[in-house]
């Protein structure tokens, strides 16, 4: 399905690497993946995996130290002429995990939500701009009259909504969700997730969506690529990585998700990942074993991989 469509954002071979003093650490470590128009793609991974690196470095708030990020197949990576830079800026928007820290909370919400049209439309006038504000609100489903009102006076459902209508107002075609319920409580989470598959519909949005939430994962992306220490370890559509997960950190990972039955969740066996020290001699790669789903591993486990497919085995 994926080899008949164009994509819309292209991964070569990211690494962001950090320096602090003397030290450098390298969180991204060769990423490669493309994401198709309209669909929305996800990247988890523990704590510490890389996968809030790589969206912020998609977005250019961190610098790449190796590879590009191709946009429609230009890159956009490193410098840009500035209207280039300031029209990637309003294609390509991204929502932060926590709401209340990624709001100024000394600012009004029509101020807050308004603010990427200084830079990028400096041309509208006050009433269409505030008139902006409001089809953004709505469009989220908060009252145009909250627009005159600050973050503290909201809930955290309310505060992650504005935090969209900020997105959204740029009328972006990309947008990079960043763990964007984890804040929330788990009562309005479901709103949240409904309202930005709403959003995609309604807009033909494309998403990536960044958790460590198989669960929610499950619910909302069409393909998910798991990361572990900077790299992918294995990346297919959703339901076959839940029915036939081949890396043993997914399978890690997919033991540690709840299970709503008391009876399975309790004979349910967890299991532990321990990443074993790479060796020259025999290196391993990330590849497409069958159409669409690939996985890291040396060549002999690749081609265990490939029995355990053929065989049906899960």
């Amino acid at each position: 399905m994926s080899e008949q469509r164009t994509p819309l954002l292209q991964v070569r071979d990211m690494h962001v690497t950090f320096n602090r003093g003397r030290n450098r650490f390298e969180a991204v470590r060769g990423v490669t993946f493309d994401i198709f128009k309209g669909e929305t793609f996800g990247l988890v991974g523990e704590s510490g995996s890389g996968k809030t690196t790589i969206g912020r470095a998609i977005i250019r708030i961190y610098p790449l130290s190796g590879g590009e990020v191709l946009y429609e197949g230009k890159r956009i990576s490193g410098h840009l002429p500035r209207r280039e830079d300031r029209e990637i800026t309003r294609r390509i928007q991204m929502v932060f995990q926590d709401p209340m820290a990624s709001l100024n909370e000394r600012a009004k919400v029509d101020y807050i939500v308004s603010e990427g049209l200084y830079n990028t439309e400096k041309k509208l006038s006050r009433e269409e701009r505030d008139q902006r504000v409001r089809d953004a609100l709505l469009e989220v489903g908060l009252l145009p009259e909250f627009a005159s009102r600050f973050p503290h006076e909201f809930s955290g459902g309310q505060r992650q909504r504005i935090g969209i209508a900020r997105a959204l107002i740029m009328q972006p075609d990309f947008i990079i969700a960043d763990e964007p319920i984890s804040a929330l409580d788990v009562s309005i989470r479901a709103q949240v997730l409904n309202l930005l598959n709403e959003l995609q519909k309604k807009r033909g949005l494309t998403y990536l969506f960044i958790s460590h939430d198989l669960s929610v994962m499950r619910f909302i992306c069409d393909r998910i690529a798991v990361i572990h220490n900077g790299r992918l370890v294995e990346m297919a559509e959703t339901e076959t990585l839940f029915r036939h997960p081949l890396h043993p950190y997914t399978q890690a990972l997919l033991s540690a998700v709840p299970v709503p039955n008391p009876d399975v969740d309790r004979d349910a066996a967890l299991i532990t990942y321990e990443e074993k020290p790479g060796d020259p001699s025999n290196p391993s790669s990330f590849c497409e074993i069958v159409p669409g789903h690939f996985v890291e591993g040396t060549e002999r486990e690749l081609e265990a991989y490939r029995d355990i497919l053929s065989s049906g085995k899960e």
